[in-house]
C-alpha cells in the first residue's frame, strides 16, 4: 500500500471521526434538552440522566479532538495507542447508553414512560412537551447509541491500520530503490526494474590495470628509472633514447645498453 493507501486511511479514518462527533452531539442535545426541561420546572432529575449527558458530553470532545489528532497525528505509535484505548473506553460509553434509554425500544403510543415523565403520547408535560415526543426523542437517542457502538469499534480497525502503514513507510523509506519518492515497499517488478545494481545501469568503471597505464607523450613505451632508458611495452629489451635527450632522473647520453 503505497502514498496513495496512506491518504485512504486517513481520509477514512477522519470520516469515522466526524461521525462520531455528530453521533455524540446529537445525544449530547437531546439529553441537555430534557434536564434543561427538568430544571426549569424544579422536577427531579435522575441520575441515570446526568450519567448519559456527561457521557455524551466527553464522548463529543473525544470525537472534536480526534479530528485534529488524524489531520495532525495520524499514524504515529503513541498516539494511535492511545487511540485504540480511547476508542475501547468510549465503545463501553455507547453501550452503556444503550443499556440506560433501551426504554427507546418501546412504541410512542398509548402510556409511556420517558426521561421527562409518564403519561400518555398525547398529553403535554409540564414543560408543553408531548410525552409521545418525548418518548421518540428517547428512541432518537439509542438508535444513535448503537451506531456510535459500531463507530468506534470500526474506529480502532482504522487505527492500528493507519499505525501499520505508518510504521512501514519509516521502514522503506526515500532511497534510491524508489527514486527517492515513496516509502512503500515495492512489488517485486518494481525492485528489479528500479535497482540500478540488478540492472547493471550507473556501473563504475573497474580500476586500472599496470599494463593499460602510459607514461609520457609516448604511447607504447615506458620510461624507466634513469635518464636515456625506456623499455618497450611490447617487448623484453630496451632501446636507447635519442643522443642528448634527457629523461626521468638519469642523463640523456648515458653509454649503457644493458637491460635493467
Amino acid at each position: 500500500m503505497g502514498a496513495a493507501g496512506g491518504v485512504f486511511l486517513r481520509f477514512c479514518g477522519l470520516v469515522l471521526r466526524v461521525l462520531q462527533f455528530l453521533d455524540a452531539a446529537v445525544i449530547l442535545g437531546i439529553f441537555s434538552y430534557y434536564l434543561a426541561i427538568l430544571s426549569k420546572h424544579d422536577q427531579t432529575i435522575d441520575t441515570w440522566l446526568k450519567a448519559v449527558e456527561g457521557l455524551s458530553g466527553a464522548a463529543t470532545l473525544y470525537g472534536l479532538l480526534g479530528l485534529l489528532f488524524v489531520c495532525c497525528l495520524g499514524g504515529v505509535a503513541f498516539f494511535a495507542f492511545i487511540g485504540v484505548v480511547f476508542d475501547v473506553l468510549f465503545t463501553g460509553a455507547m453501550v452503556a447508553i444503550a443499556i440506560l434509554t433501551r426504554r427507546g425500544t418501546n412504541t410512542c403510543t398509548g402510556t409511556v414512560n420517558t426521561p421527562i415523565g409518564n403519561g400518555n403520547a398525547n398529553d403535554e408535560s409540564p414543560s408543553k412537551l408531548t410525552y409521545g415526543m418525548a418518548c421518540k426523542l428517547e428512541k432518537v437517542v439509542f438508535a444513535v447509541s448503537v451506531i456510535g457502538i459500531f463507530l468506534f469499534l470500526i474506529s480502532i480497525l482504522f487505527q492500528v491500520l493507519l499505525a501499520r502503514h505508518h510504521k512501514r513507510e519509516k521502514r522503506f523509506g526515500p532511497s534510491p530503490a524508489n527514486n527517492y519518492t515513496s516509502g512503500s515497499r515495492k512489488w517485486f517488478w518494481n525492485r528489479t526494474k528500479n535497482n540500478p545494481e540488478k540492472n547493471g545501469d550507473n556501473t563504475l568503471p573497474g580500476h586500472p590495470t599496470p599494463a593499460d597505464v602510459e607514461f609520457g607523450a609516448q604511447p607504447q613505451a615506458e620510461k624507466g628509472w634513469f635518464g636515456g632508458w625506456r623499455r618497450n611495452k611490447n617487448t623484453a629489451t630496451t632501446t636507447p633514447a635519442a643522443t642528448g635527450a634527457q629523461n626521468g632522473y638519469g642523463y640523456g647520453n648515458s653509454a649503457y645498453t644493458g637491460n635493467y
